[in-house]
């Protein structure tokens, strides 16, 4: 059985990495400087004493600091209503597998042991934005599809 552990700041690097290969960047290129931004939230957010960030993350066997899988969260604490009276609320992000090490079960390590910690954080809901090829995943955890359209306004930089 895989498990996963809980990510810490020496994980930042590789987290950043896993993040090129979620979005099909498979060198280190940082043209816009994304990569170099995510690390200053990881290693700022994951060190917080009392942190609202959370990452699991499955090593890979016999590759020191190298990682097969991630998963990361952030607690929010929004509004609470009728259907998440405490309006405690987890968002999954950054949800990736290394591609040498897909199929096995890391995915679903890290994302259940991130729900778990949501649960632990007293969240009523965790939200998540899919893809294709994760809908299994997610729907084997119980996530179904919501009725609200997703929106975005992208801003312009100040």
């Amino acid at each position: 059985m895989i498990s996963a552990r809980r990510a810490t700041v020496d994980d930042a690097d590789e987290l950043v990495r896993l993040r090129g290969v979620l979005f099909g960047i498979d060198d280190d290129s940082d043209e816009q400087g994304w990569r170099d931004t995510a690390r200053r939230i990881l290693l700022r957010r994951l060190a917080e004493p009392e942190p609202s960030m959370a990452g699991f993350v499955v090593d890979q066997p016999g590759a020191d600091g190298r990682l097969a899988a991630c998963a990361v969260g952030i607690l929010e604490e929004r509004l609470g209503g009728p259907r998440n009276p405490r309006g405690r609320v987890g968002y999954m992000f950054n949800v990736a597998t290394d591609p040498g090490h897909r199929r096995r079960g890391c995915a679903r390590a890290c994302t259940s042991a991130l729900i778990e910690w949501f649960r632990n954080q007293g969240a009523g809901l965790v939200d998540l934005r899919a893809s294709e090829d994760g809908l299994p995943l997610y729907t084997s955890q119980g996530f179904v599809r919501t009725a609200d359209p997703a929106m975005r306004l992208t801003l312009p930089r100040a």
